[in-house]
C-alpha cells in the first residue's frame, strides 16, 4: 500500500510595505528622520487592516521606522494585536545617503552603480544588500522554527521585501530593480521544510 502523505504546514510570512508619506519617490528616506504616514498612506494602512482580518494573523511585527510602525499600528488596532519592533526588518541603512534627494543621488556614480549592481555595490558607510537581506531572512527562519504554521505580518521597506522576495526566487539582487512592491502592498513567502516559496507579490488591498 501507498503511505498517506503527511499534510505540511508551511509558516506565512506576509510581508507589508508601509503606506505612502509626503517624502515618497522624492527623498531617500531610510533611516533618517521621523516621516509619518500622509493622507493616502493613512487610507492604505486601513485598507491593510480590513484586509488582515481575514488572515488569522498570529503576530505583527514592524521594522522600528515610525512610517512602519504607524502603518503596523493601524493593522494591529484592527486585529486586536500588539506591534512587536523587529530590528531585523528595519530599513536598509544606506549610508551617507541616507535623507539625501533623489536629485542629488542621480548625480553620483556611486549612487548608478548600485542601482546597476545591488549584488556586489556598497551603500556610502551603509549596508550591502546582502547583509540587509541575510538579517530579514535570518529574522524569518527564526520565527518558522519558533512557531511553525503561523501567520505573521511583517511591516517593512521597499528594498527589504524586494531583496527577500529575490532570496527565496532564488534571483541575483541585481534582479530586484525589475518588480515594484509598491506602499501600502502586500507580498507572501511560504516557509517550509523543502525552504520558501513566493506566493504572492506587490498585492494592494482595495
Amino acid at each position: 500500500m501507498l503511505a498517506t502523505p503527511q499534510k505540511t504546514h508551511h509558516t506565512c510570512f506576509h510581508l507589508i510595505r508601509h503606506g505612502a508619506h509626503d517624502e515618497l519617490g522624492r527623498v531617500l528616506s531610510g533611516r533618517a528622520g521621523s516621516i509619518p504616514l500622509n493622507e493616502e498612506g493613512g487610507r492604505q494602512a486601513k485598507a491593510l487592516s480590513r484586509w488582515a482580518t481575514q488572515e488569522h494573523v498570529s503576530a505583527i511585527y514592524s521594522s522600528p521606522r515610525p512610517r512602519t510602525v504607524e502603518t503596523a499600528s493601524i493593522i494591529a488596532g484592527a486585529a486586536n494585536l500588539e506591534v512587536q519592533i523587529a530590528p531585523d526588518l528595519d530599513e536598509l541603512d544606506f549610508g551617507a545617503w541616507n535623507g539625501k534627494a533623489f536629485d542629488e543621488l542621480s548625480a553620483d556614480p556611486l549612487w548608478q552603480r548600485w542601482n546597476d549592481s545591488r549584488a556586489t555595490a556598497a551603500t556610502p558607510g551603509g549596508e550591502t544588500m546582502a547583509a540587509a537581506i541575510d538579517r530579514g531572512v535570518a529574522f524569518l527562519n527564526s520565527l518558522a522554527e519558533a512557531q511553525p504554521g503561523g501567520t505573521f505580518l511583517c511591516v517593512t521597506h521597499c528594498d527589504i521585501i524586494r531583496g527577500m522576495v529575490a532570496h527565496f526566487l532564488g534571483l541575483s539582487f541585481d534582479n530586484i530593480l525589475k518588480f515594484d512592491v509598491q506602499p501600502g502592498s502586500v507580498s507572501t513567502v511560504l516557509l517550509g521544510p523543502s525552504g520558501g516559496r513566493v506566493s504572492r507579490l506587490n498585492e494592494v488591498p482595495a
